[in-house]
């Protein structure tokens, strides 16, 4: 299949395809005699892994190490969940960094009073 179709069936566009494979994160596909990339069923899957990894969150680093484990059948799965720790871990920070961010927000707009007056703690705060 082409590129085009390999986007369609995976729901990762075309360029995106192109990136990944400019940086190595998956194989450059298959050239047909005319020059056109053909993609096949391993491509296919390696892509939705990378599309599933991406969904969840992981870097480019991250997902390059996963799918390097995922093609290693010698592989521990204790190298993989590490992996997957540190990325909740991460996650965890930022819902921490996000619900401080609502909170303060929530509070400052609480605060004001929303009317025609030119007074508003909201820039008063972003100002200080």
């Amino acid at each position: 299949m082409n590129i085009g179709q390999a986007a369609t069936a995976t729901g990762i566009t075309a360029k995106m395809i192109r990136y990944y494979e400019s940086i190595n994160l998956i194989p450059p596909g298959r050239r047909s005699d005319s020059g056109y990339r053909i993609y096949g069923d391993n491509d296919l899957h390696a892509l939705r892994f990378v599309k599933r990894a991406r969904t969840l969150g992981f870097s480019l680093e991250q997902i390059r190490e996963l799918l390097s484990l995922w093609e290693n059948k010698e592989r521990a799965s204790a190298d993989v969940k590490t992996i997957a720790m540190g990325h909740v871990a991460q996650l965890n920070q930022r819902i921490a960094e996000l619900t401080e961010m609502r909170d303060t927000l929530q509070t400052l707009a609480s605060c004001c009073h929303g009317d025609n007056r030119p007074d508003c703690p909201i820039l008063q705060s972003l100002a200080d």
